[in-house]
């Protein structure tokens, strides 16, 4: 199978190990990946923001940075849930009409992908440290992830995985809500970071960067014994290809 990778910009600019990570979990179950240099934003913070326009110019572009009816897997819940959730909102009944119907049938997060898609869910990683896993908003709200990123901690040899209080509670990121109401935003993610640190973790885990970067802020600035992780990192941990 041929699937297309989709990289946001966040992960692109900042996490672009996370990205590599990607590619190296996704071939290690058997799946082949192309990547378009050409791509760039899907256009969320945009239509978030309310500029209806430019986030129709990006859209524009992602459809056709996506030309192919393959599936598009994505290492974050909150772009890949905008596009399946909002597209229509831009483009039905318009002159990409079937063109946005096809990204919104191909688009999946990593974890879905692996665990509802293709079934693979052990990759013989190795991360010998205990965690704590971080339900983001995107996810469980917007995409729909219940339980797949559990079932594939589950498989990683020496995880040990300990449930935080209101893991399903928002850590104060939400795009631009974390700079329109920055106060809230940092009393979110702190209590967010209070909650991890109870259960003696070392590490938060989430599907999604952009609210493990938001709780980071709170844990540098506090030089708190904690740090955070992408789900794909520790996939991609402890064994060669």
């Amino acid at each position: 199978m041929l699937v297309d990778l989709f990289i946001p910009c966040f992960i692109d600019q900042f996490y672009p190990e996370t990205g590599m990570n990607m590619v190296k979990v996704l071939q290690k179950a058997g799946i082949d990946v192309n990547y378009n240099p050409e791509q760039t934003c899907c256009g969320q913070m945009a239509f978030n923001s309310g500029f209806r326009d430019e986030a129709k110019q990006l859209g524009n572009k992602f459809l056709k940075d996506f030309p192919e009816d393959r599936p598009i897997v994505s290492p974050t819940a909150s772009c890949t849930g905008y596009v399946r959730n909002y597209f229509h909102e831009l483009f039905h009944n318009t002159g990409n009409h079937l063109e946005y119907k096809r990204v919104v049938r191909n688009m999946f997060e990593i974890t879905d992908f692996l665990v509802n898609q293709i079934g693979f869910t052990n990759f013989g990683a190795v991360f010998p440290h205990k965690v704590t896993f971080h339900d983001s908003c995107a996810g469980l709200r917007e995409y729909g992830l219940k339980n797949e990123s559990r079932i594939l901690l589950s498989k990683v040899q020496g995880l040990e995985l300990v449930e935080m209080r209101d893991t399903h509670v928002c850590c104060g990121f939400g795009g631009t809500f974390s700079i329109k109401n920055e106060a809230i935003s940092v009393a979110m993610a702190q209590q967010k970071v209070e909650n991890a640190l109870e259960t003696g973790a070392e590490y938060i885990v989430s599907t999604d960067l952009s609210c493990l970067m938001n709780q980071n802020g709170i844990i540098e600035k506090q030089k708190n014994p904690i740090k955070v992780i992408h789900i794909v990192d520790i996939l991609a941990a402890g064994w060669e290809l």
